[in-house]
């Protein structure tokens, strides 16, 4: 099966229950946001921006629990800012699993192998030695690290931790390979963190998955060479979502990248045709979602949007319409179900209620319409059941051959200019986006903006000055 069967059959029931009791509306998953302060400036994300006057606060452990207990969806999606951040991370997850709940740590991965090594400490004895001194091995915990765990206090023992389960994913924020996915985070190093985390993971025992985004700018074969190489890495699935060109990223994208968003995010045109091959790769790949999605996705057929089946709760209440628009925030669940007039956003027959839902074909407005059944067409249950429980498809075996580390690892990252300037190797070298503003290795001019250079320009004005520092990001 793509989804394990014990998941698989909650979620059915949890559907199968509300129609029998003809639920007008009713949440699938629950995207909580227990804080939005983030360690990365992600090109393409408006949420620190959006909320940026809230960044310091946080939702009450208790008030998480009880916003999964009122929406009473099956699965909490535990995303942010970075939910690894949040001081009561393992009590979040402790207290959801408690009550059942499906749970995904939407993370950056960053604080990954931290908390992989807290849990490690809590339950390590002899008979572990050979996971231990594997993971040493292959450089993924350190010898000091190693000699923590095994000598771990009395307080490490018993300190409350994120434990492997088959409820439970870390789903890791993937864009692409090295280069890509470092240039989009706006930082160096932190795809080869992310590898890294999610080989631990696989041998401690957990499940993973990752989520992707794809821009204009999105090399589509790359996307397919990353899903191969995340297969090969044991991988358990896959989320993948166009990128929507929403208020807030928007806003940051002029201000703070002073880039055009129309030169990065995509119209459903170009959404369909990023994602063409869309469902080529589910059957290549165990791409979460429904079947009935990636038609939509790939242009054959027309979805109406139910974004209150993903219902998002954070800081300042019930966040609505959706998780990416913002026209208010609730106070109960249910009070926002009933007071947001849903029929005045989507678009339906192709014609968008609001303007701002032109180019929305986002995963959080239009997967659960493939499971709950919206524009229903003969033969889609079937479609969707002979998905999820066909076999699921093997690990790809030459995923080892896809060169997946084309960035920093190579000298090749965006702060390449910066350090061959400071090694005194190259003069007047410059990053490849800061050559063509696009993620390949071609030469050309660059356009107006660019990613974020922040750290590299401060690097060469200080070596102009005859300042030689170390860098920042390694």
């Amino acid at each position: 099966m793509r989804f394990p069967l014990a998941l698989t059959v909650k979620i059915a029931k949890h559907i199968i229950r509300h129609k029998m009791a003809r639920t007008p509306k009713f949440a699938m998953v629950l995207q909580l946001e227990p804080l939005h302060t983030c360690n990365l400036t992600c090109t393409g994300c408006g949420r620190i921006r959006e909320y940026s006057t809230s960044l310091k606060d946080m939702v009450p452990l208790e008030r998480c629990l009880e916003a999964a207990q009122e929406c009473n969806a099956p699965m909490v999606s535990i995303c942010g800012g970075e939910p690894l951040i949040y001081p009561k991370i393992e009590e979040l997850v402790v207290g959801l699993r408690g009550q059942g709940r499906i749970i995904y740590i939407c993370t950056n991965g960053v604080f990954m192998r931290k908390k992989m090594r807290d849990y490690m400490a809590t339950v390590f004895t002899p008979a572990m030695e050979p996971v231990l001194q594997r993971l040493v091995d292959e450089q993924l915990v350190t010898e000091k690290e190693a000699e923590g765990i095994r000598k771990a206090d009395a307080t490490a023992r018993q300190k409350t931790v994120i434990a492997p389960s088959k409820w439970l994913y870390w789903n890791v924020h993937v864009d692409g390979l090295e280069y890509t996915h470092d240039l989009i985070v706006e930082r160096e190093g932190v795809f080869k963190e992310c590898v890294a985390a999610m080989k631990m993971a696989k041998i401690l025992g957990y499940q993973v998955a990752t989520n992707t985004t794809v821009y204009k700018e999105t090399d589509v074969q790359e996307l397919e060479e990353m899903f191969k190489y995340l297969s090969w890495l044991g991988v358990d699935g896959h989320t993948i979502s166009p990128g929507y060109d929403y208020d807030a990223a928007k806003k940051d994208m002029v201000k703070r990248l002073g880039r055009n968003p129309t030169d990065f995010f995509l119209t459903r045109d170009l959404t369909r045709a990023k994602f063409a091959n869309i469902e080529r790769w589910g059957q290549m790949f165990t791409i979460f979602g429904t079947p009935v999605y990636q038609e939509f996705l790939a242009g054959k057929r027309e979805l109406t949007c139910t974004a209150w089946a993903i219902p998002t709760f954070n800081v300042r209440g019930w966040k609505a319409p959706c998780y990416l628009m913002t026209d208010g925030h609730y106070n109960g669940y249910h009070e926002m179900l009933e007071k947001v007039d849903w029929e005045k956003y989507g678009v339906v027959d192709g014609v968008a209620r609001d303007p701002r839902c032109e180019n929305c074909m986002v995963h959080c407005g239009y997967d659960p319409s493939g499971a709950l059944g919206t524009n229903y067409q003969r033969g889609d249950n079937w479609k969707n059941f002979k998905y999820n429980f066909a076999s699921k498809p093997l690990p790809y075996a030459a995923g080892d051959k896809v060169v997946a580390f084309n960035g920093a690892s190579i000298g090749k990252g965006h702060l390449a200019e910066a350090k061959a300037a400071v090694k005194g190797e190259l003069s007047g070298a410059r990053s490849v986006f800061q050559r063509n503003g696009h993620h390949d290795h071609s030469e050309g001019e660059a356009p107006a903006g660019g990613a974020d250079t922040t750290q590299r320009d401060e690097l060469l004005a200080k070596i102009s000055a005859g300042k030689n520092i170390p860098l920042k990001s390694e």
